[in-house]
């Protein structure tokens, strides 16, 4: 795939993205960062203190368990939908086409929260987890796509 001088590139996963623009030309890209956001990504053991609970039947002799939360998955749904608003007063300063890398989970909660404006300048997404990669790979990654 070409990188067109300006296009924006959001890189994201469940903790931390970066937005990226090309400031080089089609034929030799360089993407330099234009924002990074992290958040601490707890494990689920350190979110939740105990077992679910337990409540009495209304009929019968047993007991009901509560289902169990995924409190880390919330919150890197909460995220991805975050990392969606700062798109969108991204793309609303900048003028490029948009390519988005990011995990396949957190990729279809972002594809939820995309602005209509966003929407119209996206040109590719890549089911990819670039987060903890340097940026000259990131982009040999998106020009062999």
């Amino acid at each position: 795939m070409k990188l067109a001088r300006d296009t924006i590139v959001l890189v994201l996963d469940g903790s931390q993205f970066m937005l990226l623009r090309n400031e080089g030309d089609t034929i030799k890209p360089e993407l330099a960062v234009i924002e990074n956001h992290k958040t601490d990504s707890l494990s689920n053991r350190d979110l939740l203190a105990d077992a679910p609970g337990v409540g009495f039947s209304r009929m019968g002799h047993g007991r009901d368990t509560y289902d169990k939360a995924d409190p880390h998955q919330e919150s890197e749904d909460r995220f991805a939908a975050e990392a969606a608003e700062v798109l969108a007063r991204a793309m609303a300063a900048e003028r490029g086409d948009l390519i988005v890398a990011a995990s396949a989970r957190a990729l279809g909660v972002l594809r939820k929260h995309y602005d209509p404006a966003v929407k119209k300048r996206l040109i590719a997404e890549i089911a990819k987890d670039l987060t903890n990669h340097p940026v000259d790979e990131i982009t040999k990654v998106i020009m062999a796509q």
